[in-house]
């Protein structure tokens, strides 16, 4: 559904209909998924510059769109590593668009679920391809509300956390319904409806994942207000994207 939002080409007619029922609801629901995919792109152009980041975790990276987080990486840091994960077989699928690596730098896939952060840590592709002893980005894009709270997110986050070192970094955005709160109970139910969980929080609920880091300026804050670049596109208002996003530092 999500690439289908970013007018992709890489989904099914089941995902095309329950996409379509969400945007009847949420008509804003494509400006909600382009404005999160450059919230992407503007973090990762930080850390690997202004932050000297080296190293990235994407966890929940969905079907390849380019550019991906790796080309944004590598373009300004060109020796810069991606492990990306993900635990949907159609994802597995296409997973060689996401090995096209810089020469000097580096990409891995690896099949495995958020809800098991220590198979993540513990993966050997991982280890082959990131240093763990040195600072990695950890990105959970447009992830968390797909993970109710009875799935423990909270403790997932934090255990991922406390494999990185001082240095590291935790970047998110997150779905939320402090400013429609109706057409969330509407979408969740699309959702619900077709199998797929989902949880939406506020936005003290999202500032519980950064507890004891240090959150990079402006904080927590819609995603087309985070460090924005030129005019935002007709449309984008709170209530359309209806996101949080955010970046902290774990000291």
């Amino acid at each position: 559904m999500y690439d289908y939002f970013l007018r992709g080409k890489d989904y099914y007619e089941v995902d095309r209909k329950a996409a379509a029922r969400v945007e009847a609801i949420a008509p804003g629901a494509r400006t909600a998924a382009a404005t999160n995919r450059r919230f992407m792109h503007r973090a990762t152009r930080w850390l690997a510059g202004e932050a000297g980041v080296r190293q990235f975790l994407d966890i929940g990276t969905g079907i390849p769109t380019s550019p991906n987080l790796h080309q944004v990486a590598q373009e300004t840091a060109p020796d810069a590593r991606v492990v990306y994960v993900d635990n949907d077989p159609v994802v597995l699928r296409h997973a060689e668009a996401l090995m096209h690596s810089t020469p000097e730098g580096r990409t891995a896939f690896v099949h495995a679920d958020f809800r098991d952060p220590r198979s993540i840590i513990e993966s050997p592709r991982l280890r082959d391809t990131l240093d763990l002893s040195r600072p990695v980005a950890l990105s959970l894009n447009a992830l968390l509300h797909f993970v109710p709270d009875d799935e423990r997110p909270y403790d997932a986050v934090r255990f991922l956390l406390d494999a990185l070192p001082s240095g590291s970094y935790l970047g998110l955005s997150h779905c939320t319904p402090d400013f429609d709160p109706e057409m969330w109970v509407k979408i969740l139910g699309v959702y619900h409806g077709s199998g797929i969980p989902g949880q939406v929080r506020s936005r003290d609920e999202i500032l519980r994942f950064f507890d004891g880091l240090d959150l990079v300026e402006p904080g927590v804050e819609v995603p087309h207000r985070w460090r924005p670049e030129g005019e935002l596109p007709e449309g984008t208002t709170d209530g359309a994207v209806s996101l949080y996003a955010g970046l902290a530092r774990k000291p």
